[in-house]
């Protein structure tokens, strides 16, 4: 019984606020509609808040209203994870008032939104630019932020997933050998470029240990009179390899590699 009287509650409680919203939906009244959305903003209600700010842009263009309401509308949408809709807002916010109450933290959502929104390394990187972008700009704009520590480890973290997906796409290239053309050279290009783009990332050794291997692949793999000059590649780059990790767990694999290299200059 008691559980029956607490449903009944319940529901007639959901029942008004769902009709107090459709009220407010169409009302006239703009700083009513503001009220609640604000208020709906604060129980969690992003979608509804969200809903109503979105008429209420247009109207309070111009008035004091204005900026307050842009920024509870791209805070609505960051807060109901759609990044993509907020991060437009937020950009809309900070381009509008560049000096703003609350600039600094639409610059900083904006970026950290499409962060959290960045998809998988095997997928379109597009969100994952975008992130970087924005945090970058947050960063330039507001350098003594006590948001600057979240924003350079998100660029960090979407940084190597850039450089993943190009050592994913070098060892692509490895794998392929030779078939259909030269694929060590490109698997080499794609390594050294996300190496030259990203020179911190956390992925440099396993760039450069493919790049070691696909040196030698090449060489062992060459005409003849193609070999000696290649195998001199191939020492090249295991000294630049030792150089930056002699204590690299791959260390074996590479002196293995330098040692027949060597037999091949020396012949």
């Amino acid at each position: 019984m008691k559980q029956r009287i607490l449903y009944i509650i319940f529901a007639s409680m959901l029942l008004a606020s769902c009709g107090e919203y459709n009220k407010v939906l169409k009302s006239t009244d703009y700083n009513y509609k503001f009220d609640y959305a604000k208020k709906a903003f604060e129980k969690g209600k992003y979608a509804q808040s969200y809903t109503i700010l979105t008429d209420l842009i247009p109207v309070f263009k111009g008035t004091d209203k204005a900026e307050e309401a842009l920024y509870l509308l791209a805070l609505s949408y960051y807060q109901n994870k759609d990044y993509i809709s907020s991060g437009a807002y937020f950009k809309s916010y900070y381009t509008n008032y560049p000096k703003g109450q609350y600039t600094e933290l639409a610059r900083f959502y904006a970026g950290y939104g499409y962060y959290l929104d960045s998809p998988e390394s095997q997928l379109d990187q597009t969100d994952t630019y975008k992130a970087i972008e924005e945090l970058q700009g947050f960063l330039d704009y507001f350098p003594k932020s006590d948001k600057v520590s979240i924003a350079q480890n998100a660029i960090f973290e979407l940084q190597d997933k850039l450089v993943f997906k190009e050592l994913q796409n070098a060892q692509l290239y490895y794998n392929l050998g030779n078939y259909m053309g030269n694929n060590y050279e490109s698997a080499v290009i794609v390594a050294k470029n996300a190496i030259k783009d990203y020179p911190y990332s956390k992925y440099k050794e396993q760039l450069e240990m493919l790049i070691l291997k696909a040196r030698y692949q090449e060489a062992s793999q060459s005409v003849d009179e193609k070999k000696v000059e290649r195998f001199r590649d191939v020492i090249d780059e295991y000294y630049s390899f030792i150089n930056d990790y002699p204590e690299s767990e791959t260390r074996e694999e590479a002196d293995n590699i330098f040692k027949i290299a060597s037999k091949y200059v020396k012949e």
